[in-house]
């Protein structure tokens, strides 16, 4: 089961939710759903999905209202440089990360991926307090 979504932008931040713009909603379904573990809470036809853990809304949504079709933003543009997605445990983390055969060890200890639309995510244990 995944954690929480939490941002690194300021020490203790925590994201409750995420929308991502994407190029291609089927693909991007099926690498929250499939590989990184998200459930399916709704769908808008071909436009937008909505994910979560632990049955929550939505920790996650992501559309192509704007960016249907489109490339990643080019380097120095602005845009979403990362977001981070909390484990339970190392052995969670273990399973994602043998689903997905481009990760890389971040420097903060976390998994660095993107999605299939370039979006950069950091899978990582939640360190609990």
């Amino acid at each position: 089961m995944l954690g929480e979504l939490r941002a690194l932008q300021a020490s203790g931040t925590t994201m409750g939710h995420v929308h991502l713009q994407v190029a291609d909603i089927p693909a991007t379904e099926t690498f929250y759903k499939d590989v990184v573990g998200f459930d399916l809470q709704a769908r808008y036809a071909d436009q937008a999905s909505f994910l979560s853990a632990g049955g929550y809304h939505h920790h996650l949504g992501a559309n192509v209202w704007n960016s249907r079709g489109a490339a990643p933003p080019p380097p120095g543009s602005a845009a979403l440089r990362h977001f981070v997605v909390l484990l339970p445990d190392d052995a969670a983390l273990g399973q994602v990360a043998e689903r997905i055969p481009d990760a890389a060890p971040d420097s903060s200890g976390g998994i660095a991926v993107k999605d299939p639309a370039n979006n950069a995510l950091i899978l990582a244990v939640d360190q609990k307090d």
